[in-house]
């Protein structure tokens, strides 16, 4: 067997925890033995435990991409598991401590998409970034070509990186009954329109595009599910009311999104910031439900523009609200674009497919590896 080590430094469970545990639910555990490395108290260990995966809670890890002290504590613990894959997710500590160690190869995977400030993008700080990811990676994921975009302009070899989308459940699917009880809890009416959006609030989610949106589309039988919390929660609020946004409800925290999923006409993504393959955007496919994203990060190279839904400019709510408009107002472009939808996420995004696709990695990669000695 191939001894694989994850190691992924949340303390709560984001999306590259749940990608984590979204692959282990398909893992080959004939062919790898998996063990996951995670600082104590991290939420993500009782979910992985009841997949039957080996957790370790490393107490003193904290949760930070580079951690000196921590370097010395991941390398006895690699001299004592002997792993053949290290693979790391942001942990940079991990991956010094995996190449002192010298008898694994390493597997890094970039789970997000951020706007590159100009001067990480010139000489001499993209020379020292793409050093430091090449020397310390033999091979890095990208869960989208945006994210490999990401590396490589901050002078990261592109023959290292391999794109691997992320991969969701398909989310179960409510009964009528059920969606009806939903949407009046809600205060929908049985006419009514719903689209969601499904993102922490904070500014980079585009969520004040979306109000802009809101005040565009109040001709139209809609509701706009605003579902999360965070820093901007306050403020967003506070919008919505001074211009009697009565078109948008806010949830707050949501524990189980697959309710809103289920009675989401459509889906809204705003993102300006981070955003790489939306964990959210894809259970809405598998649900059937068409998508209006941003063209930030990621967005484009899951949203076909005009198959399964529409792509916006970034910071514009009047894009915005006229790609919505022309979903309302055409039924049956809801309906053709859903099933597109669908498709497109039984064929590429998947959990099964995001599973095997990681692992041709690991084993692409670990016959390099035995080949070189």
């Amino acid at each position: 067997m191939i001894k694989v080590i994850n190691i992924i430094t949340d303390m709560n469970i984001g999306g590259a925890g749940i990608v984590l545990q979204n692959y282990f639910a398909h893992a080959d555990k004939e062919k790898y033995d998996h063990i996951v490395i995670l600082p104590q108290g991290a939420m993500l260990s009782e979910r992985l435990r009841a997949l039957d995966v080996n957790v370790i809670e490393m107490p003193g890890v904290r949760a930070k991409s580079l951690d000196i002290p921590a370097i010395k504590a991941f390398r006895q613990k690699f001299k004592e598991l002997k792993p053949d894959i290290v693979h790391t997710h942001a942990s940079l500590s991990a991956r010094v401590a995996a190449r002192q160690y010298k008898k694994c190869v390493i597997v890094h995977t970039r789970h997000s998409v951020f706007p590159q400030k100009k001067y990480k993008k010139t000489f001499p700080l993209k020379q020292l970034l793409g050093c430091i990811n090449n020397y310390y990676s033999d091979t890095i994921i990208a869960v989208s070509p945006a994210a490999g975009e990401n590396l490589t302009e901050t002078g990261t070899n592109p023959q290292k990186i391999v794109t691997v989308y992320n991969g969701v459940e398909a989310v179960r699917k409510l009964s009528n009954d059920e969606k009806a009880e939903l949407r009046r809890s809600l205060g929908i009416e049985q006419d009514d329109y719903v689209c969601s959006i499904i993102a922490r609030l904070v500014p980079e989610k585009g969520h004040i595009y979306v109000l802009e949106a809101a005040k565009l589309l109040k001709d139209l039988p809609l509701k706009i599910i605003i579902a999360g919390s965070g820093s901007a929660d306050e403020e967003l609020r506070a919008y919505a009311k001074t211009h009697n946004l009565d078109n948008c409800i806010f949830t707050g925290f949501v524990s189980d999104i697959a309710g809103i999923e289920n009675i989401s006409d459509f889906q809204i993504n705003a993102s300006y910031g981070t955003e790489a393959t939306s964990l959210s955007l894809l259970e809405c496919m598998s649900l059937s439900a068409p998508v209006v994203a941003s063209d930030f990060g990621g967005n484009p190279y899951i949203v076909k523009d005009g198959e399964n839904g529409y792509i916006v400019p970034q910071h514009n709510g009047a894009a915005l609200a006229d790609a919505i408009r022309k979903l309302i107002e055409n039924p049956e472009k809801i309906k053709q674009m859903g099933e597109t939808a669908h498709k497109m996420y039984e064929t590429n995004f998947t959990a099964y497919v995001m599973a095997k696709n990681i692992e041709k990695v690991y084993d692409d990669t670990w016959r390099v590896f035995n080949n070189g000695k």
